[in-house]
């Protein structure tokens, strides 16, 4: 820990967001089939739970928002999503644009105040691990600490602009549950 760093919050919940971060992102996806997890997603969420971690999603799927997807379509994704990472705590979406201003999509704050509650936690106890500034503007509007886990589509201001990365949401996992205080 860094010199002068606050002193180590509990983590009681582990957010991420859903495409980028544990799926490979197909974009306005809304056929089960198509969903791929990303290397080490599964393992990061199996060791969440194995430390007795609640963990969750929070997503904005604007592609029900602009009439390329259905809401059940989204389900659909999500559940088989969750299939494959072993049942996650909670999935909460944002089904609309960018255009709406509505105070779920991130960087909002809504998604991840909703999913904390969700798990019976406060936001402040939660960590929000994702692919694009949004997701750590999200968790810090909600109080939560944040991570990015950049990819290929993550723009390099993004990067440059976060004080917490990791190289990938395992490491990220790992991090959170060794070094929380590390976390911001």
């Amino acid at each position: 820990m860094t010199s002068g760093a606050p002193a180590s919050r509990p983590v009681s919940a582990v957010l991420f967001d859903r495409d980028g971060t544990l799926v490979v992102d197909v974009p306005y996806n809304g056929d089960p089939e198509k969903v791929r997890l990303l290397p080490g997603a599964r393992e990061a969420a199996d060791l969440l739970r194995a430390q007795g971690i609640a963990t969750g999603v929070v997503s904005n799927q604007s592609g029900i928002g602009r009439g390329l997807l259905r809401e059940h379509d989204v389900i659909r994704v999500n559940r088989r999503a969750d299939e494959l990472l072993g049942a996650l705590g909670a999935w909460v979406f944002c089904p609309h644009t960018p255009q709406d201003r509505c105070p779920c999509r991130k960087p909002r704050p809504g998604l991840v105040v909703e999913a904390a509650r969700r798990l019976g936690v406060r936001p402040e106890e939660c960590v929000v691990i994702g692919d694009i500034r949004a997701d750590v503007l999200a968790a810090r509007a909600a109080g939560a600490r944040g991570v990015l886990v950049p990819n290929a589509a993550t723009l390099r201001s993004e990067v440059d602009a976060e004080r917490w990365t990791a190289p990938d949401v395992l490491t990220a996992v790992r991090t959170v549950l060794q070094a929380p205080g590390e976390v911001s």
